[in-house]
């Protein structure tokens, strides 16, 4: 029995999104048929790059060249005979063409096809982590209009600066399409304002976790009118006003009443003069990584014991590791893309390349009697991206199917260590940084420098 390559490759991912998927997408934005880069064609290979560690245009065209994509190809004669040119024009320019549409559809799919209901903590399954990001991007004209660099005494930054906020599934490490803006300039946008933009994008039944960035009443207020419970860590502070000056002994809790202050209705005069937000105020005890006690002030709109929530809002971490990952994994700290449109093309599909490889991690924990967060990312990422080429080239079911638990097995072997603590690196000080010898610029000294090309001279 012969199974095609193609779904040896979206096999391997869950077949999250079937060929058909994209027929329908190209029928609904009237889309024209393109030859050899075809849509499939194109996001595969787009989030085949920042999967692999090379990920280079070069690289990502000798898929198409040597067949590795099998059916996922179009049955193009030049696919047939083996003569699709090794220039990377066409793919630049497919790339290029590619609508932003069509990538947020992908994005979407693959999150809704990989949340499928699970066995287990039912409040687990439901939660989702908030967290914040940047990620710098190219130096274009049109980067550094749409993003502009921040500033200082010292004048203007390089670099045009991205703002991004993500929500990761607290049980699986999948993460929904993010929401981003400028992180400086006159349109910069806020972390609070992109976590409620985020939210329509959730499952309807989620409940929200986040650090003290995210305990403002216009994000409480965002989650109640979209039907999602919140576990917020607030600052003594907040925790205190909303308390009504008395905070409620460490080890107990106090039904309390949020309502807007003057500076939440002056930045959201949006808000209905009945705004409220009712839930509970938490206090507990709780040991620092230095060994030291310190209060943890939580509001929550959850019916858990209290016992419960206060144990399980450290695991809103696992966020900074997921972004983590993102950055330094798959190479998302820095954004290669010349064009805004490019940019946020990169930054989607990375996302569902990294949901991709999320199902695999999945698969990989189920077989191995663990939850998936208790393997590591980067190691799963390394087995897949290594089997892939050889998983495309067998044609038998069986043969594949008993190769791919092989696979599962090795992913199943990247378990985290048991630590009883995070790893702690002693912050070291950079000595200061030296000073360059200035240049003196001349002009050209005879009519044959090439070009009338200046010579530069140290000082």
């Amino acid at each position: 029995m012969r199974i095609p390559k193609a779904s040896v490759l979206f096999g391997l991912f869950g077949k999250a999104v079937p060929p058909q998927f994209f027929g329908q997408l190209r029928e609904r934005l009237s889309l024209p048929a393109r030859g050899i880069y075809s849509l499939a064609v194109v996001v595969w290979l787009m989030m085949w790059q920042r999967l692999d560690g090379r990920g280079s245009l070069a690289v990502a065209v000798q898929q198409v060249v040597q067949g590795a994509l099998g059916d996922l190809a179009p049955p193009e004669k030049r696919v047939r005979e083996q003569r699709v040119s090794s220039n990377t024009g066409a793919l630049s320019r497919a790339r290029k063409r590619l609508p932003r549409e069509v990538v947020e559809a992908v994005c979407d799919e693959i999150f809704a096809q990989l949340m499928t209901p699970r066995e287990g903590n039912a409040l687990l399954e439901r939660l989702f982590l908030l967290d914040g990001s940047s990620m710098r991007l190219a130096h274009t004209a049109s980067l550094v209009a749409a993003y502009p660099p921040g500033s200082n005494q010292h004048g203007e930054a390089h670099w045009p600066v991205i703002r991004l906020v993500a929500a990761h599934h607290l049980s699986s490490g999948l993460a929904t399409r993010p929401c981003w803006g400028p992180f400086c300039g006159e349109q910069a946008v806020s972390e609070q304002g992109l976590a409620e933009e985020i939210m329509p994008r959730l499952p309807a039944d989620a409940a929200l976790m986040g650090d003290p960035n995210f305990a403002v009443f216009s994000v409480a207020w965002a989650a109640q009118q979209h039907g999602y419970a919140v576990l917020f860590r607030m600052t003594e502070v907040r925790a205190r006003k909303l308390a009504g000056g008395v905070l409620p002994p460490a080890g107990s809790e106090r039904r309390v009443e949020w309502r807007p202050s003057r500076d939440d209705r002056r930045a959201h005069p949006q808000l209905p003069t009945e705004a409220l937000v009712r839930g509970r105020l938490l206090v507990a005890h709780v040991e620092g990584e230095d060994g030291q006690p310190f209060k943890l002030y939580l509001f929550t709109t959850l019916e858990e014991p209290r016992e419960a929530l206060v144990e399980l809002y450290p695991q809103r971490w696992d966020i900074e590791l997921d972004i983590r990952s993102l950055k330094q994994t798959l190479r998302l700290h820095s954004l290669s893309s010349k064009t805004p449109e490019m940019a946020e093309k990169e930054l989607l599909l990375a996302i569902a390349g990294y949901n991709l490889v999320r199902s695999v991690q999945m698969a990989a924990a189920r077989k191995a009697n663990l939850e998936p967060r208790r393997l590591s990312f980067s190691r799963v990422q390394a087995v897949v991206m290594t089997a892939l080429p050889r998983l495309a080239t067998i044609t038998d079911a069986a043969e594949w199917e008993a190769e791919y638990q092989r696979v599962l097995r090795w992913a199943g072997q990247g378990k985290l260590p048991n630590r009883t603590r995070r790893r702690s690196y002693p912050r070291a000080v950079w000595g200061k940084g030296a000073t360059f010898p200035k240049h003196k610029c001349k002009g050209p000294s005879s009519p044959n420098d090439e070009k009338g090309a200046k010579q530069v001279t140290l000082s």
